[in-house]
């Protein structure tokens, strides 16, 4: 473990070149990796292990999609792909990765399978931080641990083949075993993360939520649809409007930040667009900072949990869900997004394919 100063905090890091793939198979060497879920983070992390010589193994519903998506992937039934049940039993470590309503519900099954030994991953503090809400409580046998890609399942496998990897919080919640950190660094590694950064599963749901909530997605659609409103209601085409409010940030400005930093990108553009961004960036810090704040306390009161929970466990989430979704997919804004995103030169025809002879 390495400690690297960000900006005067210390923090604890582990690195690929301290905890290489080949100690990892190591420490991995005799259990066997059950991946609980294959939805959002379960095909990502199982393929990412699979390739890398982990024994891991599925358990999903039989008549599910996610089933028949594991097979597509290579998954075989009756040798790596099982239902739960047999899943969990099989497995020396569960990787529970099914949305945060779906371990409540099966939260009993799976705590009848964790015999003393076993270990518990999670990629998300949610079931044990707010356990009054939950009902995740571990037995006191067994390891509890988990990795946290920053980032989402298809992020983490499309980066692993691309030869990259994406960034990971780890965190010890229970060490039955004495061996909770070799086990997580290892997953973590095995997974393909980058690097990965100490944490605990209370500040782990705290960041994330708020990060989800705030500049990842909440926050940054609300203020895509303010500006562009704005700019239609100015005269602007939606083209122009998306462009200078979307595609412009996402394409151009963001992969130089992720790069280099928002002070080498604020060097790099011209001198109007640097005098305008140092003037105007602490008016939205200062505009956005009580709702930040605001955001944090229900994170860290169990409100967003609760809200999340009672929302999510429904059973007509899924329609639920599709009619907001629709309301975004159907808005000018992304309706325009859609267009631009047809035009990109990656997206057109070949000019050869594009004649007709």
């Amino acid at each position: 473990m390495a400690q690297l100063n960000f900006g005067g905090s210390i923090e604890n890091v582990v690195t690929r070149e301290e905890f290489p793939l080949e100690k990892a198979q190591a420490v991995l060497k005799n259990e066997v990796v059950a991946v609980i879920g294959y939805g959002v983070q379960g095909p990502g992390q199982a393929l990412n292990q699979l390739e890398n010589g982990i024994n891991v193994i599925i358990g999903q519903r039989p008549d599910s999609k996610s089933w028949d998506k594991a097979v597509n992937d290579g998954f075989v039934p009756g040798v790596s792909l099982f239902n739960i049940e047999e899943a969990l039993e099989r497995g020396t470590i569960i990787c529970y990765l099914l949305s945060d309503a779906a371990q409540i519900q099966l939260w009993p099954t799976v705590k009848k399978h964790l015999t003393p030994g076993k270990a518990l991953y999670f990629s998300h503090g949610f079931g044990i931080t707010y356990n009054d809400q939950t009902g995740i409580i571990p037995p006191p046998d067994v390891d509890v641990f988990l990795v946290a890609p920053k980032g989402s399942g298809t992020s983490l496998r499309r980066m692993f083949l691309q030869g990259r990897g994406l960034n990971s919080s780890y965190a010890i919640h229970q060490d039955a075993t004495g061996r909770a950190y070799e086990r997580v660094i290892a997953l973590g590694i095995a997974i393909g993360s980058g690097y990965l950064f100490e944490t605990d599963f209370r500040r782990e749901v705290y960041s994330d939520l708020t990060g989800e909530r705030g500049t990842l997605m909440g926050a940054i659609q609300g203020i895509f649809a303010a500006q562009y409103a704005v700019l239609r209601e100015r005269g602007h085409s939606p083209s122009e409007a998306f462009n200078e409010t979307v595609e412009e940030l996402t394409q151009s400005l963001m992969p130089l930040v992720a790069e280099n930093g928002m002070d080498w990108m604020y060097a790099n553009c011209s001198t109007t667009a640097q005098r305008g961004a140092l003037d105007w960036w602490k008016k939205f810090r200062d505009a956005t900072l009580p709702v930040f704040n605001e955001l944090y306390d229900s994170v860290s009161s169990g409100n967003e949990a609760a809200r999340s929970i009672q929302s999510n466990g429904q059973p007509d989430y899924r329609v639920k869900l599709e009619e907001e979704l629709r309301e975004l997919r159907e808005s000018e804004m992304w309706q325009a997004g859609q267009t631009v995103r047809s035009l990109r030169p990656e997206n057109q025809p070949a000019v050869s394919d594009a004649i007709e002879i």
